[in-house]
Parts: C-alpha cells; sequence; structure tokens
C-alpha cells in the first residue's frame, strides 16, 4: 500500500533540492556577471532626517547613478556578455517601458551589437529619447508594455532578431542580483531590504542572494496598487494577467509577473507592501530634500514601501530601499507637487456646505482654528448656501483630519471628506466653477500677496466684507507669494469706493475681467 505521507515527504525533499541547486546556481550567475565592464557600485546613502523621523536607520540604494540613471543597465549587459556576437547577425530586440530600453541600447552600443527597442506610445520622452541618442533603432507601439511585447515578438519572427527579455531570463535576473551583492558590501547591519517589482527581475536577483548569505534579513517587495502583478500572483499560486494596470509609475506597469521571476520570488520574498500614488509622491519629495535627485515613480517605490512598513514597526532597526531609477519625466513634476502633502498625510480635502452670504469665507476660515488653508474653490451658484472646495494643513495625520471635520459639523457645517476620493483629486479640484445661475455685475481681479502662515486670513480680513465674493480660487504651491482670483458684485455706483478700497489693502492686483478665458468658461453671458 502506497504511504501518501512517504510520498509527499520525498516530493517536498525534491523540491527542496532543486530549489537549492536553482539558487547555488543563480548565486554563480551573480557573482561572475560582468556588469562593472559599464556599471558602477553606487552609493548606499543614510537618510539622516527621515532616520530621525521613523526611529530607525534608513539607507537609499542609489541606482540612479549609473550611466543610464537605473538598475537596468546591470541585466541587460550580463546577458549581452553571454553572446556571440557572430550568432546575431540581425541584432537583438526588446521590448521595455524605458529603463530596459536605456540599459539595452547602451550595453549594445559597448558591445558593438544592432538593437531594437519597441516601446509603449505612453513612454515618457525623455526615456524615448535617450535610447535613440544611444543608437537603437525606436519603435513605438501599443499603450502598453504588453502591447509592445507582442509586438517585438512579431518582428523577432519577421527579421530574425533575438529577443532580450527585460525581466524573465536568468541571465537578466543574475544581473540585477548584483545590486543585492553590493548592499551586504557596504553595510553589514541590515534588518530589511525594500525592492520595487514591476516584473519581477530585481525582486527575483536580490533576494536569491539575499537569502542565501543572510537568511535573516527580511526581503519585502514593493508595488504600485494598481499594478499589483505579485501579489496577484501570490494569491492564484501562479501567474496572472492583470486587468489593467496604471501608468503613473510607468516603470513598473506590468500586468504579469515574470515565470522565471515568480519562481524565486515565491520562495525568496517574505513579504509584499502595496503603495498608493499619492505615497509615492511622498517618496519622490523624500529623495529629493534628502539628496537633491528627482526620483522618478517607480524608483521611488521602494521608499514609499519603506514608508509605509515604518508606521507599524517596533523602530531600531537597519533598512534599505533601492532607488531604482531616475529618469523623470518632467511634465509629472507639477502632479507630484500637488499630491505629496496628501500622501504624508499633511492635507485634507473637504467639501462643505457655507451660507451664500457676506463674511461666510471668514467666519468658515476662523472655524479651522489656525489651521493653513492651502486651497480654497468656490463660484457662485445661488442665493441660499455655497458649496466650496477646499484644502486644510493638518499635521495629526488622519485623527486630526476625522477631529477637525467632527469639529466643523458641530458648528453647524455640512462636510464631506474627499481626502482620498481620487476623482476629486485628480479632476473634480480643477473643475470648480462655471458659469453663475444668473447675470451679475460682476469683477474678476487677480491679487497678490506675500505667503507666510495665516496670510490667507490676513487678505480677507483685510478685504472687509462689504462687496459680495461671487468667484474665489487660492492655491497655496510653497512659493513666496500667494495667488488668489476673485469675483466681486460692483455696481456702477460702487467702482469708485470699490477702487478706492483696493488701493487702500496695499496688495499687488490687476482687473481681469476682459480676460477671454474668463469670458469663455465662467462669465453669465
Amino acid at each position: 500500500m502506497l504511504d501518501t505521507n512517504a510520498s509527499c515527504q520525498s516530493q517536498a525533499n525534491q523540491s527542496a533540492v532543486l530549489t537549492s541547486e536553482l539558487a547555488l546556481d543563480y548565486m554563480r550567475r551573480i557573482l561572475l556577471a560582468p556588469v562593472y565592464d559599464i556599471a558602477k557600485v553606487t552609493d548606499l546613502t543614510r537618510l539622516d532626517q527621515l532616520s530621525a523621523g521613523h526611529n530607525n536607520q534608513i539607507f537609499l540604494k542609489r541606482e540612479d547613478q549609473q550611466p543610464v540613471h537605473s538598475f537596468k543597465l546591470r541585466g541587460a549587459y550580463n546577458k549581452l556578455s553571454k553572446l556571440n556576437k557572430s550568432q546575431l547577425p540581425n541584432g537583438v530586440i526588446a521590448a521595455s517601458a524605458g529603463n530596459h530600453a536605456q540599459g539595452l541600447a547602451l550595453a549594445s552600443k559597448k558591445l558593438g551589437i544592432n538593437v531594437t527597442i519597441v516601446m509603449p506610445i505612453t513612454t515618457p520622452d525623455i526615456k524615448v529619447n535617450n535610447v535613440r541618442r544611444l543608437g537603437a533603432d525606436v519603435r513605438l507601439v501599443g499603450k502598453s508594455f504588453n502591447e509592445a511585447q507582442h509586438e517585438s515578438l512579431t518582428i523577432s519572427q519577421q527579421e530574425q532578431k533575438l529577443i532580450i527579455h527585460p525581466f524573465d531570463d536568468p541571465d537578466v535576473i543574475a544581473g540585477q542580483g548584483t545590486v543585492a551583492k553590493e548592499i551586504l558590501q557596504q553595510q553589514s547591519n541590515i534588518d530589511a531590504v525594500f525592492i520595487p517589482v514591476g516584473g519581477g527581475g530585481l525582486l527575483a536577483g536580490m533576494s536569491v542572494y539575499l537569502k542565501q548569505l543572510r537568511p535573516d534579513i527580511k526581503v519585502i517587495g514593493v508595488e504600485a496598487e494598481d499594478s499589483a502583478c505579485l501579489l496577484a500572483a501570490l494569491e492564484q499560486g501562479h501567474p496572472i494577467d492583470l486587468n489593467n494596470v496604471g501608468l503613473f509609475a510607468d516603470g513598473v506597469a506590468v500586468k504579469r509577473i515574470g515565470d522565471h521571476t515568480f519562481n524565486l520570488i515565491k520562495h525568496y520574498c517574505d513579504e509584499v507592501i502595496t503603495v498608493n500614488s499619492d505615497e509615492i509622491c511622498t517618496s519622490i519629495k523624500d529623495i529629493f530634500e534628502h539628496t537633491r535627485v528627482i526620483a522618478e515613480p517607480a524608483g521611488a517605490l521602494s521608499l514609499a514601501g519603506l514608508n509605509k512598513y515604518c508606521q507599524t514597526s517596533i523602530g531600531g532597526q537597519s533598512l534599505v530601499a533601492v532607488l531604482s531609477g531616475a529618469n523623470m519625466n518632467f511634465h509629472n513634476l507639477r502632479y507630484i507637487s500637488e499630491r505629496c502633502e496628501l500622501g504624508e498625510n499633511k492635507e485634507a480635502v473637504f467639501s462643505v456646505t457655507i451660507p451664500e452670504q457676506k463674511g461666510s469665507f471668514r467666519q468658515f476660515s476662523k472655524a479651522l482654528s489656525g489651521r493653513g488653508i492651502t486651497e480654497f474653490n468656490y463660484r457662485y451658484s445661488g442665493d441660499s448656501a455655497a458649496k466650496v472646495f477646499v484644502g486644510v494643513r493638518i499635521t495629526g495625520g488622519v485623527q486630526e483630519r476625522l477631529t477637525l471635520q467632527k469639529k466643523l459639523t458641530e458648528v453647524n457645517y455640512q462636510v464631506k471628506d474627499f481626502t482620498e476620493n481620487e476623482l476629486a483629486k485628480l479632476h473634480v479640484r480643477y473643475m470648480i466653477g462655471g458659469q453663475p445661475p444668473e447675470t451679475k455685475t460682476e469683477r474678476i481681479f487677480q491679487f497678490q500677496f506675500p505667503e507666510y502662515p495665516g496670510a490667507l486670513d490676513a487678505f480677507l480680513e483685510t478685504l472687509g466684507q462689504r462687496w459680495n465674493i461671487t468667484l474665489f480660487h487660492y492655491r497655496n504651491h510653497g512659493a513666496a507669494f500667494g495667488q488668489v482670483l476673485a469675483g466681486f458684485e460692483v455696481t456702477v455706483e460702487q467702482e469708485l469706493d470699490f477702487f478706492k478700497h483696493l488701493k487702500y489693502l496695499n496688495y499687488e492686483w490687476q482687473e481681469a475681467t476682459q480676460n477671454p478665458a474668463y469670458n469663455d468658461f465662467l462669465h453669465k453671458q
């Protein structure tokens, strides 16, 4: 009779042996990888201010220092170095969202290999231009990595080019694993390492190396919550396709974890943390404040995971996050600056109903008990009540936000919390307004005043309550001067007194009543 327990134990032992042999093979590949022919040993930078704030020793592995500002050069060069150029008459091809493309292009240039890169049309221009500058033939196809990858397969068959996969290849994985080798050489006292995850090449290579030499070190993968293909695979027990992925962190916008990478990660990764876009923006800010480097969203992913981990950690630990890339699309900075304070829980966003009467703005501002207003959007819509979209600076995180909402409700304001409402933060805040329901004798003015704590309160106090405000927009960007766009109901008979009052205010101002943008979108014709 078959002993099922003995059979299962035998299979488990066999699996353990195979896993051990696989791990040793990767260790050998990593130790022999000739990546330093082209890559450099990057710094491990201690983040002093963040360390003090989190009560942990926090280090950042600076892969932004590579010639292509990303770790991807390591895996690409290691793979190409194993190939015989005489066997590649038509060169190589790869699909990439950007950083693998740049690494492969530079590696190919050094080794004299022709390379074609298929990139999604969503790839930031900075990455496309850099790849072309390095001599690669760039073809923009599809809206995602997977569509670009499908096209690369077609081209490879038609033009007889060898595919170099961006993450799911043993030599690529081994090249990325050299990051872990450097970290252990640079810092022996480590409790946990946080590693960003797209297709899994970096996490797979680093985790297999770390766990063979230092099984006590906790290996934590970090994913963008809208591209969490590893977490989905772990839940199902095998790689699966996500229906769609977010594009903010474009460097990790991958629908499916690799087969080779997953086979390693499932054995050697201890935990997976997911983070949202606001938390990533916060980490971009943290990195800039410590290093003056602007990380790309995927590059700041691991520090976002580390920050989230520290919210529940006991402290006193030595933690390392990998800054995997710094190929930032400059035009993303506006979005990032808007969102980072939300990610730090330093701003609350509310919809508040206030009475439609003179002095309501000032009264509401007093109800905030000295908290700074970061944004105030209002447009007259009727005579009874007004809804304002307001941002408020807070220091006590979620608890203070809830306390403030409760306090405002207790003094008879109708309040809705939109701090975690993605639609409100991404779109609605910029669409407050429109045309009033009736024609008003409205005059529009732009004001500028020195920005300091309480500056908006002082502005409203000086403005007084004599004229009805019909439109108001203010946004604090941390600049030296605050900017306000305001509308006032001013009759012809009141004009002289109104302009005398403006002169008395001693603020810089200019009238914008005839501005075509105002007349097209905000003025009742």
